[in-house]
Order: C-alpha cells, then structure tokens, then sequence
C-alpha cells in the first residue's frame, strides 16, 4: 500500500478497510439524532432530496423510505461504493466542490459531517442553497470539537492522554484544511445565503465505556494511525487511551453536535 499523504487527504477513506466501521459507528451514534430533525422538516411523500457525502447509505436509505412511493433520492458521495441501493434511490459518484447540482431541484437536502472538513465549505454551502426549490429545507449536521471534556477517568494520566488524543485528532483535521469548529458558525453561514428560518439545535451526549461515540472514537484510533502518528502519538499511547475509553470508571461529554435547519425563501 501507497504512503498515506496526512496533509492533504480527507481524513476518512472510503476505499480503507476502516471505512465500513467508520460508517456503522458514526450511524450507530448520531443517526437517531439526525433522523429526529429531519422529520421536523415534514419530509414525505413525493418530496425530492438530496443526500450528500452519504458514506454508509443508512440516511439515503431511510429517506428513501419516507419519500416513497411518489418521491425520489439522490445519495452523492466522491466514493459511493458502501452506498447499498434500495427502491426509491439513485446512487452518483459526485464532487460537492467541483461538480454542479441543479438549481431549484431538492426540496430537502442534507449533509453530515461533510463540509467541515472541506475548505471550500463555505462555497459549498451557497451551492446547496440555491439547489433547493422555494421553500426547500437544507440540514447541515456539524461538531464543533472544540468542547468535549473528560469528567471522570482512572487517573490523572488518563485523563490527560484522553486529552492529548483529541488534540492530536483535532490537528489531523487542521492539517487536511478541515474546521472541527465550523459547526457554531453553519447558522450565520445558512443566513448569508440568503436561508430563512434558520434553527440551529445544538446537542451534548455523554459518553463512557461501550457508547457508540466512544467506540467511534475508539475506532479512530486505527482509522487514523498514520494521521495521529504525524500529529505526534505513538501506539504505545494510543494502545493506552484505546484501554482508558473501555475503562467503566471513563465518562466524558460528547463534542457540540448542531443541527442547523434553513428553509430556501423562492
């Protein structure tokens, strides 16, 4: 296998044998969490949307469902190989950056954890905007990782590692032109398009042994080794933070999660 490039790569790899865990993880933890908002867009029957960055098509697949039978779904991903078809949804290998999306086509459409991670993000963002019909809603799910405290660990070494491991994890992000605070600004960045309507909620989980964050965490540990590596972790370290977040005694707070509504004015 190649040298991984950790400076200008995404983050995750969909061609990585990490990528399914990735997929299931990130779904285990904030799908219930992202379906309860888009639900309060009124989704339904016969509506068009537009899921981007779709990753593990658990999103594009419920989506699918409320739409049916009248409806459609488009799920877009740069790497759209762990996208499962299902009635109801069409697959397409897309660029958000580069590649165009029809003006006025969606009445809702929805990305999670994706343009964080783009420097273009903000670019992006306008471009969804105007790809929504009048009245259309976009959902942006975002962290902003710059809270996410340990409140109990085994010991103050631990605790510290913990620390250390976000940290080293944050400037992975920085190092591939991501922002992992971006997600306190999507609302500002929602109005400045020209959205209405815009309703950022933003949410704490608590997190311990066995969560499905922590085992997302846990899982970062091996899908971004080299990345932490460059960052300054050893796997000796990352062997130890892996056995303080399986410890019972490990509690911490979740990043922020938002989850920003704007509805498109006509």
């Amino acid at each position: 296998m190649g040298k991984v490039d950790v400076t200008t790569a995404y983050v995750f790899d969909n061609h990585s044998d990490h990528a399914t865990e990735q997929h299931r993880c990130l779904s285990e933890a904030y799908d219930p969490f992202t379906l309860a908002r888009l639900v309060q867009t009124g989704v339904g029957p016969g509506w068009s949307c537009l899921e981007v960055g779709a990753g593990g098509s658990g999103v594009a697949h419920w989506l699918a469902g409320k739409v049916a039978p009248t409806g459609s779904v488009l799920a877009t991903d740069i790497k759209p190989e762990h996208i499962a078809p299902v009635p109801g949804l069409t697959v397409l290998r897309h660029d958000v950056v580069h590649d165009p999306l029809p003006r006025g086509g969606f009445d809702l459409i929805h990305a999670r954890l994706v343009l964080q991670h783009l420097p273009e993000r903000e670019a992006v963002l306008r471009k969804l905007a105007r790809a929504l019909r009048p009245g259309g809603w976009l959902q942006i799910d975002e962290f902003d990782i710059s809270y996410g405290p340990v409140l109990l660990a085994p010991d103050a070494r631990a605790a510290n590692l913990y620390e250390a491991f976000l940290a080293a994890k944050e400037k992975t992000f920085e190092a591939a032109g991501g922002d992992g605070t971006w997600g306190r600004r999507v609302a500002a960045s929602m109005a400045a398009a020209g959205l209405v309507d815009v309703d950022p909620v933003p949410t704490l989980f608590p997190w311990r042994a066995g969560s499905p964050g922590v085992r997302l965490l846990i899982h970062h540990t091996r899908h971004l080794r080299d990345r932490l590596f460059a960052a300054g972790m050893t796997d000796d370290e990352l062997a130890e933070v892996r056995a303080v977040m399986a410890d019972p005694r490990f509690r911490a707070s979740s990043c922020v999660v938002y989850s920003v509504h704007g509805r498109s004015a006509g």
